[in-house]
């Protein structure tokens, strides 16, 4: 199995920051990229209607995420935050009720995006699976449409964290639950910091080493892959009553699609020569797929991509039956 290695990059030198690489995003959807200066300076923070007390911008909610980081691997190189946005909330200052849109001026209108994800690449700490070189990766979503801003401060406020990894292939993110909190709910940033902190120092590398590595070991024929492709597509209509009793499949009908065309095309996970797949390449159109997934499902898809191949190689070592392959 291969190792974790961590490259530090001075005996006295501490988190070294590095400028992010000019690579694939790691999602795309309807987001754009944005940096952490222009979200602090020039964007407005949300307010809860009742009091006008701030809600948790997302750059405190970056800039505390990136301390914890610092804080944990104080001897490792991290890279710049690369935060992407959507779902832009666009207004306009008192004085500049009554003018044309054409007519505003950059300092009559406001802005924010009520969504936000964001990763920060510890870049020191990589491993190699099948070639691929992957870095540890911490990151999160924030989504504002989670959280109920006509009430008072103190209502939670609706958060998203993750510690796993990213393959620099191709900027895809592998998660998986236990690196994973999908609904942290608090009301002030010192317990937001706090879970983050017990996230990011609670998770075992080597267990999601150990994960990922073995699903080299698997493959999958082109027949039951077809099958797969095909269950994939029937999951999506199948009544309820029968959809429980099955492990669950959160790519929807386009992201399949795109898993069955890069099986022929992708030239880093494409099928082998005489149509197999390793679940390692499988997992990677999954996540690759995922990328086309909004930022408020981004992170769960991806969780559940990591589960669903997790579930198939147990199938397929225990010589059980899978509805997905059988």
């Amino acid at each position: 199995m291969n190792t974790i290695e961590t490259q530090q990059p001075n005996e006295n030198e501490v988190s070294v920051i590095e400028e992010a690489e000019n690579q694939s995003p790691f999602i795309e959807a309807n987001t754009e990229p944005i940096d952490l200066k222009e979200l602090e300076e020039n964007h407005i923070i949300p307010v809860f209607s009742q009091d006008n007390e701030p809600a948790i911008s997302h750059g405190e909610f970056i800039d505390r995420t990136v301390g914890i980081v610092h804080h944990a691997f104080p001897r490792e190189t991290i890279r710049e935050p690369d935060i992407r946005v959507s779902h832009p909330r666009k207004g306009r200052i008192p004085d500049a009720k009554g003018k044309p849109a054409d007519q505003l001026e950059e300092h009559e209108k406001t802005l924010y995006y009520e969504r936000m994800a964001f990763v920060v690449e510890i870049s020191s700490i990589t491993q190699q699976i099948k070639g691929n070189d992957l870095s540890l990766t911490v990151g999160g979503v924030k989504p504002y449409n989670m959280d109920n801003l006509n009430r008072r401060k103190g209502t939670p406020e609706h958060f998203k964290v993750f510690i796993g990894f990213v393959n620099k292939v191709c900027t895809n993110l592998c998660i998986w639950t236990d690196g994973f909190s999908e609904t942290i709910e608090v009301d002030n940033p010192r317990d937001l910091e706090g879970r983050i902190y017990n996230l990011v120092n609670g998770f075992s590398y080597s267990n999601q080493s150990h994960l990922l590595n073995k699903y080299q070991d698997y493959q999958l024929t082109e027949e039951q892959f077809a099958q797969l492709v095909g269950r994939a597509r029937l999951y999506q209509y199948l009544p309820s009553s029968k959809k429980k009793n099955l492990p669950e499949f959160q790519l929807n009908d386009t992201q399949i699609s795109t898993v069955a065309k890069e099986y022929y095309r992708n030239e880093n996970f494409g099928s082998a020569s005489d149509g197999s797949i390793n679940l390692w390449d499988m997992y990677n159109l999954l996540t690759e797929a995922n990328k086309s997934s909004y930022i408020d499902t981004f992170l769960d898809r991806g969780v559940n991509a990591c589960q669903f191949t997790s579930q198939i190689a147990n199938a397929l070592e225990e010589n059980t039956e899978f509805w997905f392959l059988n």
